[in-house]
């Protein structure tokens, strides 16, 4: 994994609101790709094969909750 990758933007999962708590966790769900597989070619190189793939789709979307319901938890929205 690359060193100099923050896998968490801001060192923090404080959000001003849900919304940026969201975008964070799209964000994060992005850096999980990125230090999986570093290479930016190989990257662009799936993309088209996952963007048809409804399964593949769903993963991601539940990738995303999950780093939501993380950062959720830790700005206490269910409260």
């Amino acid at each position: 994994m690359n060193e100099n990758l923050s896998l968490i933007p801001g060192n923090s999962l404080i959000t001003a609101t849900p919304e940026e708590g969201r975008a964070l966790a799209i964000k994060m769900s992005r850096l999980i790709i990125k230090a999986t597989q570093p290479d930016a070619a190989i990257r662009e190189k799936l993309r088209p094969i996952y963007a048809e793939d409804a399964a593949m789709l769903i993963a991601i979307g539940q990738t995303v909750a999950l780093e939501f319901a993380t950062i959720a938890a830790a700005n206490n929205y269910w409260k």
